[in-house]
């Protein structure tokens, strides 16, 4: 075999892993709201009191770092269709009384990233607080359905919007 037939080959199985990746790439968005009886500096620090997690979420039940853009978080989390799972997502925005997000990855950029966000909006009488997910990368079409954390979501939104009205005292 040349060395030039060896190169159109190897260039060939480039291209098509490329192709095959570009072709697999999808994403998947999961999106929940709930409204809260209370303005959005309160909906923000129970959102931002990390420590209380364990005390009231159902879904995320250790989160622990500073909400500080560019801050690195330690998230656990209990799907309820699924097995806990820890990982380390970087904060792109924190935003008092506005957003929360994170982006993080399962082994390295591209198979599977998940941008976690969290927007208050104000609105007559209170807040509304919409929980969401973009997820992207290869992996999206082989683990979909594990990524259905739509009640998941609407269960964490439920409780803080209760313990938000019932007065809970957040510490921070």
């Amino acid at each position: 075999m040349t060395i030039l037939r060896i190169a159109l080959i190897a260039t060939a199985a480039v291209a098509a892993l490329a192709l095959t990746a570009v072709l697999l790439h999808r994403e998947q968005r999961v999106e929940r709201s709930v409204d809260i009886a209370a303005p959005p500096a309160k909906v923000w620090a129970a959102l931002t009191d990390f420590a209380a997690y364990p005390e009231w979420n159902p879904f995320i039940r250790q989160l622990s770092g500073t909400a500080r853009t560019g801050a690195t978080l330690t998230v656990e989390i209990h799907p309820a269709g699924g097995k806990a799972m820890t990982f380390s997502p970087t904060l792109l925005a924190a935003d008092p009384g506005r957003e929360l997000r994170w982006l993080g990855r399962v082994v390295a950029p591209g198979l599977l990233d998940g941008e976690h966000a969290f927007t208050l909006e104000a609105i007559p009488g209170g807040t509304r607080l919409t929980q969401s997910e973009d997820f992207s990368g290869v992996l999206v079409p082989f683990v979909g359905s594990a990524l259905d954390v739509g009640d998941d979501f609407a269960a964490m939104n439920a409780a803080i919007r209760d313990r938000v009205e019932a007065g809970a005292s957040i510490t921070r």
